[in-house]
């Protein structure tokens, strides 16, 4: 019974409606208690540190969630593509190039936006790459919250579009956030990159060898200078997708039927929960609609994800590089991309890395535009797709009535 039990907790951990349910209690907890009497508990607890002395690791739990945990994150993303590539929606190039096309114009627009408004802002020079993200865990529990009606093309477009906009959002990571290279531990880190490889290739299972191998690689990309989130993208992407004869599950699908759970009820939440506590009070407010940083990220996220999303696949469909998504129309592509809007995950991650030397006030500003544009986006695209939704039932419920008059 246990056992059984277990089953099931993981298997509705794995939905993007729980995951999504999970990281929005955890930055809710967050808010109320940095915001509450007790709020300095909070902070004490955000600032304490976890050292490993034989590593010459000293991190506080902040850094320990950001580093360490969204590394597992990462991985599961690393597998999303990987199969999306392989075996899903970006393996044909036809079905890929809408999503992909989407997924940039979603980057730049953002970008281009931010950068015009916030030019010469103090941060600014990195924190352009704030609102380039969308949060795959949070688009898609929204989705699937309040967009069950609509065609069910709707969320391999989201899924699909997030995945490579996350892919997009990794490599700024990499390329802004590495200040210094140690070539010996970059080199140890791709040495370990190459044994997960080889193990892929050599059908090999066990546990204690894929772990150490892991593990190693995270250090090694934290002491060469890059952020170690990456080590779980690329060992994500090296993972083997295609089952053998006699398989029952890919390494990739086994690997995310267990690690998921993992990401979505532990590892975002309590992200979430360190990330989120921005003490808000009439001053935040009032600096989140005058400041050209948060405006910056507002306006980026809110109108650079929209208009980037639909604006460049309105142009790819009319224009012959890209085929509309069966049974969506573009209407449902406007609310999809207002999904797109949400940043959370990554773009909480990236305001930490951009603005680590702007000061504590700079960075909440920058976490409070973040929150408030996604919420807003996120209640936008919900009233969007349950309107769409009844749009596309009306129709399938006027499709069903229409024998029986004609009889």
């Amino acid at each position: 019974m246990i056992t059984r039990v277990r089953s099931e907790l993981t298997r509705y951990l794995r939905t993007e409606t729980v995951g999504g349910s999970l990281l929005l209690i955890a930055a809710a907890v967050a808010l109320l208690w940095v915001n509450s009497p007790w709020g300095a508990s909070y902070q004490t607890m955000v600032d304490t540190r976890l050292s490993i002395d034989a590593l010459h690791l000293d991190l506080s739990l902040a850094d320990w969630t950001k580093d360490g945990l969204l590394a597992i994150f990462f991985f599961v993303a690393g597998l999303e593509l990987k199969r999306e590539l392989v075996v899903g929606e970006l393996a044909d190039p036809r079905r890929a190039a809408l999503p992909i096309i989407a997924a940039v114009g979603g980057v730049i627009t953002p970008a281009l936006i931010a950068m015009s408004v916030g030019w010469g802002v103090p941060g600014m020079n990195n924190g352009w790459a704030i609102p380039v993200a969308t949060d795959i865990a949070f688009a898609l529990a929204v989705l699937a919250m309040t967009g069950s009606r609509i065609p069910a093309s709707a969320r391999v477009f989201l899924l699909s579009l997030a995945v490579v906009d996350d892919l997009l959002a990794i490599v700024l990571i990499a390329v802004l956030f590495t200040a210094s290279l140690s070539m010996l531990w970059l080199a140890a880190a791709l040495a370990c990159c190459g044994a997960w490889a080889l193990a892929q290739r050599w059908r090999l299972h066990t546990p204690f060898l894929y772990i150490p191998i892991a593990l190693v690689c995270w250090y090694a990309l934290h002491e060469a200078g890059i952020h170690p989130t990456l080590a779980g993208v690329a060992l994500g992407l090296l993972t083997r997708v295609r089952k053998d004869p006699g398989e029952d599950q890919a390494p990739a699908t086994h690997l995310e039927h267990v690690v998921q759970p993992i990401s979505a009820g532990f590892c975002v939440p309590l992200f979430a929960l360190f990330a989120s506590g921005v003490p808000l009070n009439g001053d935040v407010f009032g600096q989140l609609f005058t400041e050209r940083l948060s405006l910056a990220i507002i306006l980026g996220l809110l109108v650079g994800k929209t208009v980037g999303i639909f604006g460049i696949s309105w142009l790819a469909i009319r224009f012959g590089w890209a085929k509309r998504p069966v049974g969506l129309e573009y209407r449902d592509m406007f609310a999809l991309s207002v999904l797109g809007a949400i940043g959370f995950t990554v773009s909480l991650l990236v305001a930490e890395l951009a603005l680590a030397d702007e000061g504590a006030a700079v960075i909440d500003l920058a976490k409070a535009a973040v929150l408030v544009t996604s919420m807003a986006a996120s209640l936008l695209g919900s009233a969007l797709l349950l309107r769409r939704g009844r749009v596309h039932q009306a129709r399938r419920d006027a499709d069903e009535l229409q024998p029986d008059s004609e009889a």
